[in-house]
């Protein structure tokens, strides 16, 4: 009788560990979907529409910025300019190159930031590289460090 409870516990212990497998790749899949949604739609949407409210709530309140000048910013300096600045694009866009998760609850969210427009000197489209750093807290992600290099411009 002895012989058929360790046969049992292997069976047991292999379907818990691929319930609890399945489990964390849901939430893995959640947090990349909220991480994508934040990165690509919410926090444009907060510069274009100059939504101070919303990128408060994307920036935590340790949030630091390096633009491609080398000058550092905080959140609440990001804020001030978001509200005083009101953006003279035709379309900005984000495309993600690096996601990555890590198991203490932090991201990083890389990508290249692609915005059309015009000028004195005509059309032109701008690209520059942006690397984020978020945290999860109390369920919700959030920035804390942004660092922008590389612009290009090339006209159009």
């Amino acid at each position: 009788m002895h012989r058929h409870r360790a046969p049992l516990a292997v069976v047991i212990f292999a379907l818990v560990a691929v319930a609890t497998s399945a489990a964390g790749r849901e939430d893995r899949s959640a947090d990349e979907k909220a991480l994508r949604h934040l990165k690509e739609v919410e926090w444009p949407r907060a510069y274009r529409e100059q939504d101070v409210a919303l990128l408060d709530r994307i920036l935590a309140d340790e949030f630091q910025m390096v633009d491609a000048d080398g000058n550092w910013s905080t959140k609440a300096e990001e804020l001030d300019w978001v509200r005083k600045n009101k953006p003279s694009y035709d379309s900005f866009r984000f495309v993600i190159r690096r996601l990555d998760l890590f198991e203490n609850g932090s991201a990083v969210v890389a990508g290249t930031g692609v915005i059309q427009s015009r000028d004195e000197q005509g059309p032109y489209v701008m690209e520059y590289q942006s690397s984020n750093v978020l945290i999860r807290r109390d369920g919700r992600w959030q920035a804390i460090a942004s660092h922008v290099s590389g612009i290009k411009r090339k006209g159009i």
